[in-house]
């Protein structure tokens, strides 16, 4: 199987050989319009996420037309935003090139939650498992919505970059939802996100949103199903029962409460418990495009439909930010919650002494953004600089579309550690566990991303109970990589590894693969780790049904 060279890096770098893209356009935004959609992006964000925030997880259609709450001038706090603030402290702390490792260690110090896939991730990080097995590995919510809601600060620090913004979203999103849809999701809302700043068309937007997830997946299935629905002329709420349907989890974490009779007889109750993003981006998408031109409108289609409406509201609000600019939103959504941001979910006695190091306003969010902005666009060949007057780049050689498919269903595969001429993928075939007397196959994915065939020399460092099949150490060949057509490609080599354990009597066991090349000083190290899985039941079914008896007293 033959990889990009450059697929497995945290965020794309400048081609080794130059651009051999035919598709042209412009390679700068003007700052005025780019700040205008930050502005729209953050305050639509906010504006939604408050609106939202009374009827969250309510399994019903709703009847909303405004603001619910006496809000006197300040918005709800949200985690939607909440956790982009982190992201944007820890690319001002450590610089563009972070990746899920490096936020990982900000997830594990900041961000409080412990429900969901939150809590999930955390346990799985602090048992040594790194993203994207972080976010796979026992969690019954990776399916869920927690990624895609925090998208935005990745679409706007790469404006019409798509492929810039999608590696970003993905290092986030593996955290918490590893190899899940909620990964897909967020890949989606991100390209869709940063397309947004040069293309106005909400139905392009989505196509070029698809092309970066797998065509197959239930999030991409659920988005064309409503897209179709839109332009047969179909009502949305029709659509949005029909859309639960087909792709629904169970009712609000499996609380009936949560929910009315009119719903359960509609036989909308059962489900997946945490299998919540394909309705939900869905209804994102429904609100844009039944939603339209109009803010307003676009709130309330959005709402009705029900599930997270917190969330889909703010990401709806936040991408007709991205294509109106601020001046489409109405005053009247502004006006009750101000300028300001409320934050719930992080650590602010870390931060900078009670959160100093948080922005307290949208306009300070859309400076420090711009600021990140501005670096991305002048570091990476395929960027958009933001030109505060005359732009050095007139025009840049790479299309909105997704040039490598499928990289993220790859990448969802094991955490990936990149080297200046290697990049390595650490592949736990069936998870990270091992159990007594059983076979734990572990697989190193060596790609090779330079000019010349190299020899790998490799060694395990690992416990002494821990028996290695076929040795503990083993040479490898790694041919060079090669042009195929216009692209430059890489080389992948495969070294399987086998882990024995006759008795498994410690919570987990750490090592160490050392990596190194014959005659030069390369010397490169990729830490795995295997959870005592004797009392784990991968089997677990997370469906659930509900009866009568379930629903009894329910309106």
């Amino acid at each position: 199987m033959k990889l990009d060279a450059c697929e497995m890096k945290p965020v794309p770098s400048k081609p080794v050989f130059g651009n051999y893209y035919d598709v042209m356009r412009p390679g700068f935004i003007d700052m005025a319009t780019y700040r205008d959609k930050l502005a729209g992006c953050f305050m639509g964000k906010s504006i939604g996420g408050t609106a939202g925030a009374p009827l969250e997880w309510k399994r019903q259609i709703n009847d909303f037309t405004f603001y619910q709450q006496e809000l006197g001038g300040n918005p709800l706090p949200n985690d939607d935003l909440d956790i982009q603030l982190l992201w944007l402290v820890a690319l001002e702390e450590r610089g563009i090139n972070i990746d899920s490792r490096t936020l990982a260690e900000y997830w594990l110090t900041f961000v409080t939650p412990h429900w969901s896939e939150y809590g999930t991730a955390k346990i799985n990080m602090r048992a040594g498992l790194l993203p994207p097995v972080s976010g796979t590995y026992q969690n019954e919510y990776k399916d869920s919505c927690g990624a895609y809601i925090r998208s935005e600060i990745w679409a706007c620090i790469a404006p019409g970059a798509p492929y810039i913004a999608t590696k970003y979203a993905y290092e986030d999103a593996a955290l918490d939802h590893g190899d899940g849809e909620g990964t897909y999701a967020t890949v989606f809302i991100a390209a869709l996100e940063s397309a947004a700043f040069v293309e106005s068309d909400i139905g392009k937007l989505i196509d070029i949103a698809l092309g970066y997830i797998p065509a197959d997946c239930v999030t991409a299935q659920a988005v064309r199903f409503v897209r179709e629905s839109f332009l047969a002329g179909e009502d949305y709420v029709a659509v949005r029962d029909e859309l639960l349907r087909r792709y629904r989890g169970c009712v609000s974490g499996a609380c009936p409460e949560m929910s009315c009779r009119a719903e359960y007889d509609k036989g909308l109750f059962d489900g997946k418990l945490g299998f919540d993003v394909p309705t939900n981006l869905a209804i994102v998408i429904m609100g844009l495009q039944w939603g339209g031109d109009d803010f307003g409108r676009v709130m309330r289609v959005t709402i009705n439909c029900g599930e997270d409406t917190d969330c889909t509201a703010a990401t709806a609000g936040a991408v007709f930010g991205l294509i109106h600019g601020i001046g489409a939103i109405p005053e009247k959504w502004i006006a009750p919650i101000g300028n300001g941001i409320v934050t719930a979910c992080l650590n602010l006695g870390e931060l900078g002494g009670y959160g100093a190091e948080i922005p307290a306003t949208v306009d300070e969010l859309v400076n420090r953004v711009t600021c990140i902005g501005q670096i991305i666009g002048l570091s990476y060949a395929d960027g958009l600089e933001i030109a505060n007057g005359e732009p050095s780049k007139k025009e840049i050689a790479r299309p909105l579309e997704c040039q490598m498919p499928g990289v993220f269903t790859q990448r969802a595969k094991g955490p990936v550690f990149s080297f200046d001429f290697f990049d390595i993928q650490l592949v736990y075939e069936g998870g990270p566990a091992i159990r007594n007397g059983e076979e734990k196959k572990v697989v190193l994915r060596v790609v090779n991303k330079y000019k010349a065939t190299d020899t790998v020399d490799i060694r395990v460092w690992a416990d002494d109970e821990l028996t290695v099949a076929p040795s503990r150490s083993g040479r490898l060949l790694v041919k060079a990589s090669y042009f195929r057509g216009k692209t430059f490609r890489g080389c992948v080599e495969e070294a399987p590894f086998t882990f024995i354990c006759d008795y498994v009597n410690k919570p987990r066991y750490d090592g160490v693969f050392q990596l190194t090349v014959p005659g030069r000083c390369t010397n490169m190290t990729v830490p795995f780790t295997l959870t005592n899985g004797n009392f784990v039941n991968d089997d677990v079914d997370y469906y659930y049904t509900f009866t009568e008896e379930d629903v009894k007293g329910i309106e």
